[in-house]
């Protein structure tokens, strides 16, 4: 989902893409040229990891997403939009954590990775720090009032957008927190409806916009589902430990 909504923004040449090929010094004109191009590869990318997926491809994405994030401060936006994007990277490296270690194949994933103790502790931590890091970096768009924002708060008919944006700026940072200390079920199911639902009413290319945030619901989820896997496991071993301590 992510990088097929990205990609799509290069078929159709959004406007401020212009300003992240300027950072590379590529002109006005050459940046349409190139977006087409760009994007198909993105798309190309997206599909591949979606019927045949490789460590190759997982690799290459987490890298493209953490550049293509970083262009953004490096073209004069706030760096809260490189944090906010941390579903761009951080679902597929988190994904590139599931396949294996790196001695692993890298030209094919197997359909059903089973991770160790270990390599499960590694992808939580991992889901963890990335959904820390989008709730934040949105919190922290919402309370410097990013435009967009605020359009959409507009839009919705709420007469103070300003406000709205501070009082939402400031639930997700304290969720982040919460979540990065310790992520419990309901409240990552409340964000998971939570950013599903908001990211539907951005104000331009609502689909696309909305396609494009997979990482953001999916590392979420992802999230959601690795705590109910982790307090299964919990309290598997505390049945064990009882069984023994009562045999014994």
């Amino acid at each position: 989902m992510c990088f097929i909504g990205h990609g799509a923004f290069g078929i159709i040449t959004k406007p401020i893409w212009c300003n992240y090929f300027a950072v590379f010094g590529i002109g006005h004109d050459m940046a349409y040229h190139l977006m087409p191009v760009v994007g198909s590869i993105d798309i190309l990318m997206g599909l591949s990891l979606l019927f045949y997926p490789t460590r190759m491809v997982l690799s290459w994405l987490v890298v493209w997403s953490i550049v293509t994030a970083s262009l953004r401060p490096l073209s004069g936006e706030s760096f809260g939009e490189l944090v906010e994007r941390a579903g761009n990277y951080g679902a597929p490296l988190a994904l590139l954590l599931l396949s294996g270690p790196a001695k692993s194949c890298w030209f094919r994933i197997g359909d059903k990775p089973q991770p160790d103790a270990v390599t499960f502790n590694r992808i939580f931590l991992c889901l963890r720090i990335t959904v820390f890091l989008l709730l934040l970096g949105h919190g922290w768009l919402n309370w410097i009032e990013k435009k967009a924002l605020l359009a959409q708060y507009a839009g919705l008919g709420f007469s103070n957008p300003v406000r709205i944006a501070h009082i939402a700026g400031s639930l997700e940072i304290l969720a982040a927190f919460a979540i990065l200390i310790r992520p419990v079920r309901p409240l990552l199911l409340a964000f998971f409806i939570w950013k599903m639902g908001t990211e539907l009413f951005y104000p331009h290319y609502e689909l696309f916009e909305w396609i494009e945030r997979g990482g953001s619901y999916g590392s979420i989820f992802a999230l959601w589902l690795a705590v109910g896997k982790s307090r299964q496991a919990a309290m598997t071993l505390s049945k064990t430990q009882l069984t023994s301590q009562l045999t014994l």
